[in-house]
């Protein structure tokens, strides 16, 4: 079977339809563009199978250039065997590779190779096929004081090395041993001497131990942290019984004279060779697939995260938490323009001017009519979100608390200089955090993903692996939203498909110098984008108010054309206000199928065409649940089991969700808490910023924990 049916097969996809998707991407067009607008020809495969053929690919060729390279370096060493051959067509893992080519690759000398070089490889062959004599007496006849073999002990010695370097490099010995490690083998960890950790951070792995094939990947992140900070001692205990056996199979010796030597040959290649080479193998893959799911779930996690429903036509306060140094406070309009310069107020230690506090806050929301008041979780956030509770008492103010991991990392950016030249970076990081809830896509694009902190052991993954997959979210959570192209930032636009850095920038500077796009076509006249980049990017480009109706929508302008003729045979007007429900009412009776081949465009193409006149401007956030708003605040110490509440998902990990009931500690809801059906991954209970009914399970004051359960909650509900 061929690399392209295997893809196809396992993504569940048409073989014709994964070639042609493969021919697109090799062109050049983006996933987002090929998702929305060649469903057609790839099969209406999504963003994120597209990214997977494209990583499928990637690792394909990769595997083929590495497999042309260790074919020629064979052929050059003249030992390319018809045999090898096959077994080099036949290997589909690089691994697999790789343990063909070991035996033959150059390497440093060893202590076999330093034998050989000594003329001992007839006597190692004699190891596995002895001959009547005794070993002794054989290895006598290969003591050579002047080749440096000095007695019959060094001559055995040196055939024992052989042997195990044979045995050990073994491809199928290898392969299986790798194969039963990857299951049988036990992750153990134990608290390293003189190791110091006050905090008891590592606590439940000081004498841990659990089978490779099942042991979970936030524990396998946790015993690499805890060993590169020099608290644990990590390593793998292996079936070393069972792979002695795998070596044996193909290397043992059933004559009594010779077993002993062959045994003692054996049994060194694994422990010197074999032994580790597996431990850091599985060691090895355990790591990658540990932090590929954390990879996956951080992605979860943003994509939610960017998500987040735009809180529209808010006047917004932002206040940026702090004790020594204040509270930063900015007011910001329902556009994020900041209405005065921001200020500082001194409620916590050591200052505690609280009631001078309460003063400004009420002040800045009477003179803005502020309506939501952003509170940065960071520290001093639950401290002052009793002092904005207090302010706004007997108002309609509600406050919420917004995550700022990012804000520093944005104020002090090149972005944030360039939209805020003449303010300080902590006013713009409390604008920052105000915009957040106004539009949370449009301000968390300025961020370097990675900064963002919405994962688990992030700073332990592989930063390109990271990056790659967090920028491909932002990329088609961007481009599924889409972009008003008279209001977005360059940062916001070089996410769209088509667009890089220097043409996003080209594309404001053209709005600032001409003024408000009128038409998508105009974009051709910005400089620095063509044909290609306009074909990728239109479609994901909004002009609300614009001269033609149709650039508010996700319609692709390859595909007016057609549009304007659907509307004309079914007597509609794309500027007609009543258009979307005219076309909802009719649409149960068109022949869509028909339609479509009428008008020479693909089923796929068409049913866009009219979901999108029938919700023209359609955001999808906007269909998603509002953050929770609040008025008043809880103290841990008011907390009892049994209390039910409402909260906001902060964070989901392989465990569970954390969960911000409105104390200062948030809750965790266990992963056996979270439904009341079984749950193997957290992400299909909730996601981040869902808003959840919980019920208090555990209090614990002094370790600042809460346990919750929305389990119990469920089912409370389902009672009632």
């Amino acid at each position: 079977m061929t690399f392209e049916a295997r893809l196809a097969r396992t993504l569940g996809v048409d073989p014709a339809a994964l070639g042609r998707a493969i021919q697109l991407l090799d062109e050049g067009n983006t996933i987002p563009f090929l998702a929305r607008y060649r469903k057609e020809a790839t099969g209406g495969v999504d963003e994120q199978q597209l990214r997977t053929i494209q990583d499928e690919v990637a690792r394909h060729r990769k595997l083929e250039e590495r497999r042309a390279e260790i074919r020629r370096s064979l052929d050059e060493q003249g030992v390319l065997t018809p045999e090898l051959v096959q077994k080099l067509t036949q290997a589909d893992k690089l691994t697999t590779l790789e343990d063909l080519y070991l035996p033959y690759r150059p390497k440093r000398r060893t202590r076999a190779s330093m034998a050989r070089e000594r003329g001992l490889d007839p006597l190692a062959a004699y190891l596995q096929r002895p001959p009547k004599e005794s070993p002794r007496q054989v290895a006598a006849r290969f003591v050579h004081p002047d080749q440096g073999v000095a007695s019959v002990e060094e001559a055995l010695a040196g055939a024992r090395d052989i042997l195990a370097e044979l045995a050990s490099e073994d491809p199928d010995v290898r392969g299986r041993a790798r194969h039963l490690s990857m299951q049988e083998a036990i992750l153990v960890a134990a608290k390293a001497p003189k190791a110091e950790d006050p905090q008891g951070k590592y606590a439940q792995y000081y004498a841990f131990s659990e089978p490779a094939g099942r042991v979970q990947p936030h524990r396998v992140l946790a015993c690499d942290r805890g060993e590169a900070e020099n608290v644990l001692k990590v390593g793998v205990e292996l079936p070393e019984a069972r792979i002695l056996g795998f070596m044996r199979d193909r290397y043992g010796c059933q004559v009594a004279e010779w077993k002993d030597e062959t045994e003692l040959a054996l049994q060194d290649g694994f422990k010197r060779l074999l032994g580790p080479a597996i431990e850091r193998d599985v060691r090895s893959a355990l790591t990658g697939r540990a932090q590929a799911h954390a990879i996956t779930l951080f992605a979860s996690n943003l994509r939610a995260l960017l998500l987040q429903p735009p809180m529209r036509g808010q006047v917004v306060m932002g206040i940026d938490p702090g004790f020594r140094t204040g509270c930063k406070v900015t007011v910001v309009d329902p556009t994020g323009k900041p209405l005065h310069d921001g200020i500082a107020i001194y409620p916590h230690e050591p200052q505690k001017r609280w009631n001078e506090a309460i003063a400004t806050l009420r002040d800045l929301i009477a003179r803005y009519g502020v309506t939501i008041v952003a509170i940065g979780n960071g520290t001093a956030s639950r401290e002052t979100e009793s002092l904005v509770a207090e302010a706004i008492r007997g108002t309609e103010t509600r406050y919420v608390l917004v995550s700022e991991a990012g804000a520093s990392v944005y104020s002090a950016s090149e972005v944030a200089r360039d939209e805020f030249p003449d303010l300080d970076a902590t006013q713009r990081g409390t604008i920052s955090i105000a915009r957040r809830l106004q539009d949370p896509l449009a301000e968390l694009v300025k961020i370097d993903p990675q900064s963002i902190g919405v994962g688990l052991y992030q700073h332990d993954l592989d930063p390109k692996a990271l990056e790659a997959a967090l920028s491909g979210v932002v990329e088609d959570t961007v481009n599924q939203v889409g972009v008003d192209l008279n209001t977005a930032s360059a940062s916001l636009l070089t996410r769209v498909a088509g667009l890089n850095r220097k043409v996003a920038k080209a594309v404001v500077a053209h709005r600032e110098q001409a003024g408000c796009f009128m038409r998508r076509a105009d974009l051709k006249q910005v400089k620095g984008l063509g044909d290609r980049a306009f074909e990728q990017c239109a479609g994901f480009l909004r002009i609300p108010d614009g001269a033609d109706p149709l650039d508010s929508t996700a319609i692709h302008p390859e595909s007016y054309e057609a549009t304007k003729r659907l509307l004309a045979k079914l007597g509609l007007k794309a500027d007609d206000r009543q258009l979307a429900s005219q076309l909802k009412e009719r649409r149960p009776q068109l022949d869509v199928g028909g339609l479509a081949a009428e008008l020479g465009i693909g089923l796929p193409t068409l049913t866009d065409i009219l979901e999108n006149l029938e919700k023209p401007g359609r955001d999808p956030r906007d269909e998603l649940p509002r953050p929770h708003l609040r008025q008043d605040v809880l103290k841990m110490e008011d907390l009892k089991p049994g209390m039910r509440l409402t909260g906001t998902v902060r964070n989901v990990i392989d465990f569970g969700a954390f969960v911000d009931i409105g104390v200062k500690q948030d809750g965790l809801v266990h992963v056996s808490e979270l439904s009341d059906r079984f749950v193997r991954n957290p992400l299909e209970a909730v996601s981040l910023g869902d808003v959840i009914e919980v019920e208090v399970l555990e209090v614990d004051v002094k370790r600042g924990r809460i346990s919750l359960s929305r389990k119990r909650a469920l089912r409370k509900e389902v009672t009632r």
